[in-house]
């Protein structure tokens, strides 16, 4: 009897790129390879590099995936709100996929996805009426938040993962040494109410905190925008 011909498996740079997404998801992204991927898509490896040529170019694609999640700005509705909604969307995508923010931030090729998110941020500023002088400053001093993310104050969570549960007599212990040896970061770290698990310092609620800082400089453009703020007369 004839043997039947195996069924070919059809690729395209989509079906790559979500593949990959999903793969490095499941096993990080330090695992994934392009012949790990192309195991996952049961192909040869060859077979990928019709579709992207090294795996830089597989983690640029993969983080237009990601920008593709963001959700597209909101209409009718004033600026500050079209930012921080465009903004927490930002935050939800790289939340889903704990991977790409250190995809994200060893990029070096700005691709034609990354330039028209960067676009489209910086026209909501304008759109709102901020000065072009202002925006590019608002830019500067937003950074990494547009993206969804900034760096967490104090952010020990790896190490108190890996670290053994300490006894309560050795945190009450550490806890007296904090205070007579650093009683300032003390008395913050301790001013509030913790949820236990999350990333800043010892279990504060890292949402809670990124709106808070959040919410903060867009307070602040605003008042600069009200005051027609300029970074000559500033300079003076």
């Amino acid at each position: 009897m004839p043997r039947m011909p195996e069924k070919r498996v059809y690729l395209n740079r989509d079906r790559v790129l979500r593949a990959a997404v999903a793969l490095a998801d499941e096993i990080g992204i330090d695992a994934l390879s392009m012949r790990r991927l192309a195991q996952e898509l049961g192909v040869v490896p060859m077979a990928l590099y019709k579709h992207v040529q090294n795996k830089e170019e597989l983690l640029d694609g993969m983080v237009e995936v990601i920008i593709g999640e963001i959700d597209a700005p909101v209409v009718d509705a004033e600026w500050k709100t079209v930012v921080r909604e465009r903004v927490l969307s930002a935050r939800r995508a790289l939340q889903r996929h704990p991977w790409a923010r250190s995809v994200l931030e060893t990029r070096t090729r700005q691709t034609p996805a990354v330039l028209d998110y960067m676009d489209s941020f910086t026209g909501m500023f304008l759109d709102g009426g901020l000065s072009v002088d202002l925006t590019h400053h608002v830019m500067h001093a937003i950074g990494g938040r547009m993206w969804g993310f900034t760096q967490e104050l104090f952010d020990d969570s790896a190490a108190r993962k890996a670290a053994p549960p300490m006894p309560p007599e050795a945190q009450a212990a550490m806890m007296r040494q904090m205070g007579d040896s650093y009683p300032n970061i003390l008395a913050v770290a301790m001013a509030s109410a913790h949820d236990e698990g999350t990333a800043v310092g010892h279990g504060c609620d890292d949402q809670f905190e990124f709106e808070f800082a959040l919410d903060v400089m867009l307070d602040g453009f605003e008042r600069l925008h009200e005051r027609g703020w300029s970074s000559r007369r500033a300079a003076v």
